[in-house]
């Protein structure tokens, strides 16, 4: 996902000590601070190998097919429970490392990994949708923007591929709870996205570029990723749907088949 809040000590958090020759990290596109990599790799001599994906589903399916050469993985935190249950995670016990001491409390018992056992913090945001307000005046903090898009904005709207977060800002567009099983709602969302669907350009992971560059309006994105193309581009800003939208956290976590796992602990 391009989503940006960079936290440097997920990796040193999923460490111990030692020396290493390579660590395969498999990450979310444009997601991983080039400058964290480079001091990691200076400071242990571990060359670090980053594969990217495009969404939770993609990264789940590569890893259950096998033969992937991956140590770490980073998944957000509803796939987690996930990847525990299919008995893809190793149980590395990072609340037993040294540098654990350093984590926010209030990250340590949470749901998807209580105690953490198997997974550290990486980075967490918001989905929401970000517009260029240069061609588009109006209110930007609704999923309207993507669900209902008005007329300036057709043809221009770029939807990631991470469904998880789609469905819930057009869930609660239509005022359900994520997760609802609620057949009137879900009929509303059904209907709602596939009429929206033609007045949207494409459905990509990549956003930073393009709405810097205004080949998209407007996206469906991460506070991150929408953040670094404000920086390139003042017009670009990030709207926080009225209806709700989702707060995630992506966490590392050592994958039960990792090759390098010292490597991973350093």
């Amino acid at each position: 996902m391009n989503r940006i809040l960079i936290a440097a000590s997920a990796l040193a958090l999923t460490a111990g000590a030692g020396w290493a020759q390579q660590l395969n990290l498999y990450n979310w596109g444009n997601y991983t601070n080039p400058e964290l990599i480079e001091k990691f790799e200076a400071e242990t001599g571990i060359e670090v190998t980053i594969t990217d994906f495009d969404s939770n589903d993609t990264a789940l399916a590569k890893v259950k097919a096998g033969g992937h050469g991956f140590d770490l993985v980073v998944p957000s935190h509803t796939y987690v429970p996930i990847w525990i249950e299919e008995g893809l995670l190793m149980e590395a016990r990072p609340d037993q490392m040294e540098n654990f001491e350093h984590m926010d409390p209030q990250w340590v018992d949470v749901e998807w990994d209580p105690g953490r056992k198997f997974t550290v913090p990486w980075q967490w945001g918001t989905t929401g949708v970000a517009v260029n307000t240069e061609h588009y005046k109006g209110d930007i903090n609704t999923s309207a923007i993507f669900m209902d898009p008005p007329e300036e904005l057709r043809g221009k709207i770029n939807v990631v591929p991470e469904m998880n977060d789609v469905m819930t800002l057009a869930v609660m567009y239509h005022g359900g709870e994520p997760c609802t099983g609620d057949r009137e709602v879900l009929k509303k969302v059904h209907d709602s996205l596939m009429s929206a669907k033609e007045h949207w350009l494409g459905m990509e992971y990549g956003n930073v570029e393009k709405l810097t560059d205004e080949d998209y309006w407007a996206a469906v994105n991460w506070n991150g990723s929408t953040f670094r193309a404000r920086k390139q581009n003042p017009d670009v800003a990030y709207g926080y749907p009225k209806e709700g939208y989702p707060v995630w956290m992506d966490s590392v976590a050592l994958l039960k088949d990792a090759q390098n796992i010292e490597e991973a602990k350093t």
